[in-house]
Order: C-alpha cells, then sequence, then structure tokens
C-alpha cells in the first residue's frame, strides 16, 4: 500500500516540477484493519526556513476491500507551519489567490489534497490552507496555518 501511495506521489510531484516534496516523518495506525493517519513534513520550496506538517487518513486495503472504491482517500487533512530557521522569502506569488505548494492525489484521477500559499503583505504573514480539489464537487474541508514575519529591527 504504502509503495503504491509512494508512486502516486511521485507521479504527481513530477507533474508539477515547482511542488514541494512531502518527507513521511510518522503513521498512526487508527484500526485493526489498517486504516492510519500518515504525518509528513513539506518544506516551502519558495521560502526558506519554513516547514509544514501535514496530517491525512489512507485508507487500508481491508477498507478499501469491504467498501468499494479503490482508488480514493479522503479529503481531510490538517496542517501547522513554523518557522524553522532563518526565513528568505523567493520569488513567490503575491496574488490573492495565491499558489500551489504542495499537491498529492487522493483518488486515481480527478481529486487531490492540496497546500496553498497566501501572502498576506499588510499583516506580514504568509497563510498556508490544505484542501481539497475536484473536479466537479468542492470540499468544504480545510485547514489553516500562519507564519508571521517580524522584522529583526
Amino acid at each position: 500500500m504504502n509503495r503504491l501511495k509512494s508512486l502516486c506521489t511521485a507521479a504527481a510531484v513530477a507533474c508539477l516540477s515547482t511542488a514541494a516534496q512531502a518527507e513521511q516523518i510518522g503513521e498512526i495506525g487508527v484500526d485493526w484493519v489498517g486504516n492510519d493517519i500518515i504525518v509528513e513534513a513539506i518544506s516551502d520550496p519558495d521560502v526558506e526556513g519554513v516547514t509544514c506538517h501535514i496530517a491525512y487518513f489512507e485508507r487500508g486495503l481491508f477498507d478499501r476491500l469491504s467498501k468499494g472504491n479503490w482508488f480514493e482517500d479522503p479529503s481531510n487533512a490538517s496542517i501547522a507551519c513554523r518557522q524553522t530557521g532563518p526565513i528568505t522569502i523567493g520569488d513567490i506569488d503575491r496574488d490573492k489567490d495565491g499558489e500551489d505548494v504542495f499537491r498529492q492525489s487522493r483518488s486515481i484521477i480527478l481529486k487531490s489534497l492540496r497546500v496553498k500559499r497566501i501572502w498576506d503583505e499588510a499583516n506580514q504573514t504568509l497563510i498556508y490552507v490544505a484542501h481539497a480539489a475536484e473536479l466537479t464537487d468542492g470540499s468544504a474541508k480545510v485547514s489553516i496555518s500562519t507564519v508571521p514575519l517580524y522584522s529583526s529591527d
């Protein structure tokens, strides 16, 4: 199962050359049928010194067999981003719609888990939003984290 997930993640990341790569740092078994919560670290590729940790649910093989829908995982995710070193902002999109930092497929087609970065100029804050993107049905499941930038004055 993890091999399939790794292949899907690698394919999604390969499609987005500017997207960050995630490193799995934890796996929590939530039941006896193999369902897990996966915890990954994602370093922002355009903002040095910021790391986001994202947690999401991954269905096990037994759950896939018993409930059908083999090729899809839930879109729920939780995110926390923090300063993990000196912050250096590279060439980031400063529009209100932000830009993708990370994208991972959550089904064989049409559904992905995304992390977007939005720059709040007035408050000197980076905002990271984890959300699901689907071709036809949007999702209200969203998680947000902020990283304030403090001047060294």
